[in-house]
């Protein structure tokens, strides 16, 4: 960025890009390197081990031991081509158990159990699971985040005592079964029942109708001895709500308990090497210890306690407790978006197609301008999302490890894990079909990696909860400012709140409008910092997307407000304002994506490691206003003239990252063995 580059590099708005009264450049006459040395800019040498340290972070250790495995049960990545289903699903749960055995998948348990004691390492190491088979990756997510972590996070000392020894290892398998079949994202409905029974001191589980059927349940279909069991808690004829109870579902022998029916879902779009089921309960009697009571209890006379006197904070405070599944996924697909861009890019920088400068050769692929495009925005796309990555992830650590406990900072976890979530598996999703495409016919040969990234990521983006739904979580806390009453609130509830605020409230509770205001104080030109400020200053592309964000979050609160007076219907009203809810929450997440990686730049040294992230940075920040360029000139934030100029400079910009690729894609560090792909590497 303009304000950020290293002494002897000069980055204005490029002089290739300034319209010239002279004879046009040919490329036989006027290479890159010529119209770089006119503008000043020089093109920066990556220090490649420099730049991975710095994306590795403080868990570099943890990640390289994920490397050393994963380079080690390579050839699990060919079996997933190969081998039966039900042989792929042993097989991926030996490669789980043998992984177990280096102490890779227990960092984050306690040391007394055997664990790491590292919440943060835990997370890194998931993350850089998502280098290999994406299989093992979720047998590893369902049995020690999900199911291990529901055990560590809700249960008490006595079921740390009974289980986590075992699960850590691998000897016990187990499973997590919330989602329902009529009930996926609502979790507060939930129709599995146990029904406190004071006589014999147990609890009666029981499915009460089909779709309570617990569903897509990983673990289940084979392997899990015990399951993590959410279901409506009923003592004494009353209702206390959903919790958590350790249920046995599997004997000794791996046949089922009596009263529980296990059923394979069957084949999926992918991870078919996870035994994903379906789960019902007919009277199934578990004991009362089986309640997970970190946080509520039922005492051998029947008596229902919990220190958390309202039903929807008690609620709200146990889900809280399972937010690192929602980190671990976000930073799983932004993961594996790195493996599909150093594919594209490596394959962009060996393939060669049409004569377009040279008789004697044909070009590059990614000498082409479209190419550079379609590829190089998702290549600095993927480094921001690594670096946002990075703060929920420091968040969560500092959370789960007791160093923070302001109960506003944990609602802010929850939601910047939520959107940082949906934005990181989305951008999954999209690079790795662009890569698929940019690679053409080779890329759809299963051998070069595609078809299973495509088939495994897929379901990401609606795991660990449906992003737009999960978007409609970030507004709530936008739109409250994380209030006490946060938990409380479903979306009839957040309306009727918002409504009972003047508008201008809302958005001071944001603290958007103050920082947009000091904004504009350090940028040229006042109120027409819009018009005056340079496109690669760092403060312009903020203020760009503060006010984008602070418009649409102003937007709703009217539109939920005039409803409201209106007399509509609360929900209604919500549904009418829905889209615009999703439009906030994203450009709130976009901000704080953009903050991360320049708050993340601006803290390196001065070099050329700086000069590179910089050109990546400012690629992203320039990108992403183009992408909504209708928005921003729509609310008069954008000319034409100026939309104009950032597209030119978007070309400059990849112009500079194109020498600059591959040594961009080699940072990330994935193994040579897990990227496979002969045809698109050599």
């Amino acid at each position: 960025m303009a304000t950020d580059v290293a002494p002897e590099t000069v980055t204005p708005s490029s002089v290739e890009d300034v319209p010239s009264t002279g004879p046009g450049a040919t490329p036989a006459t006027d290479t890159d390197a010529d119209v770089e040395e006119r503008s000043g800019y020089v093109r920066p040498a990556i220090d490649v081990p420099a730049l991975t340290a710095l994306l590795d972070g403080k868990y570099a250790e943890a990640r390289n031991l994920v490397r050393t495995n994963l380079a080690e049960y390579a050839s699990v990545l060919e079996d997933a081509e190969t081998m039966s289903t039900d042989d792929f699903r042993e097989r991926v749960k030996e490669v789980v158990v043998e992984m177990a055995a280096t102490g890779q998948t227990g960092m984050g348990f306690p040391e007394e159990y055997g664990g790491g004691g590292d919440i943060g390492a835990s997370v890194a190491a998931f993350e850089t699971l998502a280098y290999g088979d994406l299989s093992v990756l979720v047998k590893v997510g369902v049995q020690f985040g999900l199911f291990g972590g529901a055990i560590l996070q809700l249960g008490s000392k006595h079921h740390h005592d009974a289980y986590l020894t075992d699960l850590i290892t691998g000897k016990l398998m187990g499973c997590f079964a919330m989602t329902e079949t009529g009930h996926g994202s609502n979790v507060q409905a939930l129709g599995t029942v146990a029904t406190y029974d004071v006589v014999t001191q147990e609890f009666v589980v029981t499915t009460t109708r089909e779709d309570a059927r617990k569903d897509y349940i990983g673990n289940a279909a084979r392997h899990a001895q015990l399951a993590v069991v959410f279901a409506q808690l009923e003592v004494a004829g009353g209702s206390e709500g959903v919790h958590a109870f350790v249920v046995p579902i599997r004997d000794e022998h791996g046949d089922p308990m009596p009263g529980v029916r296990i059923e394979d879902d069957g084949l999926k779009m992918g991870l078919n090497g996870v035994d994903n089921g379906r789960l019902w309960f007919d009277g199934v009697r578990i004991p009362r210890t089986a309640l997970l009571n970190r946080f509520a209890d039922v005492t051998p006379a029947g008596v229902y306690e919990s220190a958390i006197e309202n039903p929807n904070r008690r609620f709200f405070t146990m889900l809280g407790t399972l937010v690192q599944g929602r980190v671990c996924v976000g930073g799983a697909g932004i993961n594996a978006a790195k493996v599909a861009i150093t594919l594209a890019v490596k394959y962009g920088l060996r393939r060669r197609q049409f004569e377009a400068t040279s008789a004697d050769e044909e070009e590059l692929l990614l000498d082409y301008g479209l190419h550079q495009r379609r590829l190089l925005p998702l290549l600095a796309r993927t480094y921001a999302m690594h670096f946002a990555q990075e703060v929920v992830a420091g968040q969560l650590h500092d959370v789960t490890s007791g160093l923070v406990t302001d109960e506003h900072a944990k609602r802010e976890l929850e939601s910047r894990a939520a959107g940082t979530k949906a934005l990181g598996t989305w951008h999954a999703t999209e690079t790795i079909q662009e890569c698929r495409e940019a690679c053409g016919g080779a890329g759809y040969l299963a051998v070069n990696r595609f078809a299973a990234l495509k088939a495994d990521t897929d379901v990401f983006t609606t795991f660990e909860g449906d992003n737009h739904v999960l978007l409609q979580l970030v507004a709530k806390g936008l739109l409250t400012d994380y209030a006490s009453e946060f938990e409380d609130m479903d979306q009839l509830g957040m309306v009727r709140f918002v409504t009972g605020l003047a508008v201008e409230t809302v958005i001071e509770k944001t603290a958007v409008h103050k920082l947009l205001q000091r904004l504009k104080d350090v940028l040229p030109g006042g109120d027409e910092w819009d018009q005056e400020a340079g496109l690669l200053d760092p403060d312009y592309q903020l203020a760009m997307f503060r006010f984008r964000e602070e418009h649409m979050l102003s937007g709703v609160a009217r539109r939920l407000k005039r409803g409201m007076d209106g007399g509509m219907n609360p929900g209604e009203v919500f549904s009418r304002v829905q889209d615009h809810v999703i439009g906030a929450a994203r450009a709130h997440v976009d901000r704080l994506v953009l903050e991360a990686f320049i708050e993340k730049t601006r803290a390196m040294p001065e070099g050329d490691n700086r000069v590179a992230l910089n050109l990546l940075c400012d690629l992203h920040a320039l990108s992403t206003i183009e992408a909504d360029r209708a928005w921003f000139m729509e609310h008069g934030r954008l000319s034409s003239s100026r939309s104009k100029a950032i597209s030119r400079e978007i070309g400059s910009l990849c112009r500079k990252l194109r020498p600059l690729a591959d040594d961009l894609v080699d940072a990330f560090a994935v193994p040579r063995a897990m990227l496979r792909s002969p045809d698109l590497l050599g």
